[in-house]
């Protein structure tokens, strides 16, 4: 299987970041001398995914804006001979991007469910803008490889142990120890912010998947007025039944950049 697809939900309003996120997308937060956002398109292409959605919300247009191509200062950078600029600036000319709007903050799954119709391909990548691995391969490669070894139409999800005192921060998967190998579990339940007591493991969700288009049907099922806000969990939860619902352990250091002190660690490591 060869992913083709990602989607990367991008349109929260960065409220931990203010002021500096008035005016600009928290996702365009410099680490070294390139964007946030720019690590995420990055992994997908280090996988070979070519075709990436954006579910912004209004105001973050200089994310896509940001991986547009500019002929005038192509130009004016090969006439002054910064070839390393130029090979910089052209790695995103042969990828095809296309832009959404939430209009609404009504959940990460009614983010993705924006990118539903652009969807063609049977299995797709997410990728939320917060999480980050720094080590030898990134978070959505390791997804991939451990993608190759799964049953056709599987859901993959990005797991890591937390302390339990903060899985009420996660959604936390129950495991099937029998099932299950080394990094590779096999999920048969999930929890949304569970309390310490009511938790059925320490695995946590964070925001990288791979989803069938099945899963992403059974999102358009939730009913959104009922739960206020539609979450991929949900979906997930829907399919526990009848699919196959895996989680991979990434090795690594996993790098939470939605909050002001992750972001500084994420300098720290990887600028």
């Amino acid at each position: 299987m060869k992913l083709q697809q990602a989607i990367l939900p991008v349109a929260g309003l960065g409220t931990r970041f203010l002021p500096w996120t008035k005016n600009i997308p928290k996702e365009m937060l410099p680490i070294g001398n390139q964007p946030l956002i720019a690590l995420l398109v990055d992994e997908c292409l280090q996988v070979g995914i070519t075709d990436i959605c954006f579910v912004i919300s209004h105001g973050k247009e200089s994310i896509p804006k940001y991986f547009s191509a500019d002929p005038a200062l192509e130009a004016k950078l090969e006439q002054k001979g910064k070839l390393n600029l130029l090979e910089q600036l052209r790695r995103y000319n042969d990828v095809h991007f296309h832009t959404v709007y939430q209009e609404e903050p009504l959940g990460d799954g009614h983010a993705v469910l924006q990118a539903r119709e652009w969807i063609k391909s049977d299995v797709v990548a997410i990728l939320f803008g917060d999480d980050l691995y720094a080590g030898e391969k990134s978070g959505l490669e390791q997804l991939c490889h451990a993608y190759a070894g799964l049953p056709s139409g599987a859901n993959l999800l990005c797991l890591e142990e937390v302390p339990l005192q903060r899985v009420s921060s996660y959604g936390i998967a129950a495991i099937d120890e029998i099932a299950s190998k080394d990094r590779m579990k096999k999920i048969i339940g999930l929890v949304e912010k569970p309390s310490p007591d009511e938790a059925p493991s320490n695995f946590g969700v964070v925001g990288k998947y791979i989803i069938p288009r099945q899963t992403i049907n059974a999102l358009a099922e939730i009913d959104g007025d009922h739960q206020k806000e539609i979450r991929l969990i949900d979906a997930l939860i829907k399919e526990l039944p009848h699919a196959f619902v895996y989680g991979y352990v990434c090795e690594g250091k996993r790098l939470d950049t939605g909050t002001p002190e992750g972001y500084r660690k994420a300098i720290h490591i990887l600028g």
